[in-house]
């Protein structure tokens, strides 16, 4: 199947050049890219990470994405150096040949992703949706959600008419009744149950993997080791912050996503993704098995070792 074509297009080697270069004249910058509802944001928010870095004589900028694959883009492209995704877009990128390495991983949030119906769809588990058309974006982390569960349920992606679409295209997709189902991860799948039409018939529960992922551009991090320490003391501090006080992170994000805070507050009591820490063995192997089942479904053109781009120290 056509899944496994390159999720990260190349640039041209002008413009790569012209990002190199322009790189190389802004070496005590940090250039992040984060999603909205993310950690990156509520450290964005505080103003605490660049407090970190003074010292060191950085600044940052941030730069505002939809979602983990273009980060992935725009760190290939060597517009930022810092970035984090869901497990399935680090699987792609590596695959592609991005230059990144892994820095951070967090706990595991498997019903922070799911899959919705219409609440008076007659389907009422997954293995229903044979034949149906279900909405994801492709190379997102919800791709690898619904492999799972069609590999749970003993099917492949030929047993569905998959949809292609990024988050605001399948969710109005889904309101207007073209699509049967949408996989999808919070605050969008908690949007889809409390605002919208959406009923929820299986999540990530029971599934390994599910985790934010932290990474960096490769030539970055080589060059610039000490901005790692300070990174992830940052990243643990305000997700300490924000898992005391689900209700007012909640509150500010909905804030900033301009959506009910009933939705954010279903999204943060039930999301674990904030303490980042170190890949250990056992998230290696993880995030392995992962990539084992997009090269054998065909998602991927060939085998990855995710060990190779874990990044180990200078």
């Amino acid at each position: 199947m056509a899944g496994w074509r390159p999720v990260f297009a190349l640039l041209l080697c002008a413009i790569a050049a012209g990002a190199i270069k322009a790189s190389g004249n802004s070496a005590k910058v940090i250039r992040i890219g984060y999603q909205k509802s993310g950690v990156f944001l509520l450290l964005r928010n505080e103003g605490s990470l660049e407090k970190k870095f003074v010292p060191l004589g950085y600044s940052i900028e941030w730069r505002e994405f939809s979602y983990g694959s273009p980060i992935l883009e725009a760190l290939n492209g060597g517009s930022i150096d810092i970035g984090h995704s869901g497990d399935a877009p680090v699987i792609f990128a590596q695959a592609a040949g991005v230059p990144f390495v892994y820095i951070a991983a967090t706990e595991e949030s498997p019903e922070s992703a799911g899959v919705v119906v219409h609440k008076n769809s007659p389907i009422q588990n997954f293995g229903e949706l044979r034949g149906k058309t279900v909405a994801f974006a492709k190379g997102s982390s919800s791709h690898h959600l619904v492999a799972q569960l069609l590999g749970r349920a003993g099917m492949t992606f030929n047993d569905i008419k998959p949809a292609y679409l990024q988050p605001p295209d399948a969710r109005a997709a889904f309101e207007s009744g073209t699509i049967d189902a949408w996989a999808i991860w919070d605050p969008f799948l908690a949007a889809a149950e409390l605002d919208g039409d959406g009923r929820v018939i299986a999540t990530g529960a029971g599934l390994n993997g599910h985790r934010e992922y932290y990474f960096a551009r490769k030539d970055f991090l080589t060059a610039h080791p000490e901005i790692l320490a300070p990174l992830l003391a940052g990243l643990v501090e305000v997700g300490v912050k924000a898992k005391q006080n689900p209700k007012a992170t909640a509150d500010f994000l909905a804030t900033k996503l301009r959506i009910s805070a009933a939705v954010m507050e279903r999204s943060e009591f039930r999301k674990q993704r904030y303490n980042a820490r170190p890949l250990d063995g056992g998230i290696i192997q993880e995030q392995q098995e992962a990539a084992d089942t997009f090269l054998h479904l065909g998602l991927i053109p060939h085998e990855i070792k995710v060990s190779e781009d874990v990044y180990t120290g200078p």
